[in-house]
């Protein structure tokens, strides 16, 4: 299992500690510091992976920062097409944590589901 995050986020922290606590062998990588190249641009095969696993408008965290800063023009009339670019120029768009378990993806820290992983 691989669970993708950012390292300062308190809800990854959640999530890495439940998988520790529930004795659930994971690896965890950090979106900004693991999987991102010197630009900042996500790793093209993670964003093909996220978006075929779940809907485009799950995956998009419209509450973040990141996407308050984006331009009205960004955000306005956005398809899926779209939503891939900006993920893969701003991968703190993506909701976290982002666990894949090989057959699913479990988008945010729901402890429910990580307790059935167990």
């Amino acid at each position: 299992m691989t669970l993708y995050g950012l390292s300062n986020c308190d809800s990854c922290r959640k999530a890495r500690r439940a998988l520790d606590q529930g004795g659930v062998t994971h690896r965890f990588i950090d979106l900004r510091a693991d999987a991102s190249d010197a630009d900042g641009r996500l790793d093209a095969t993670l964003v093909e992976r996220f978006f075929a696993c779940a809907d485009w408008e799950t995956l998009l965290n419209r509450r973040s920062t990141t996407w308050r800063n984006l331009d009205p023009e960004q955000r306005d009339g956005l398809d899926e097409a779209r939503a891939r670019r900006l993920v893969g120029d701003h991968p703190t768009l993506l909701k976290r944590p982002l666990l894949d378990t090989g057959n699913e993806l479990i988008i945010g820290f729901d402890a429910e589901a990580y307790d059935r992983l167990r």
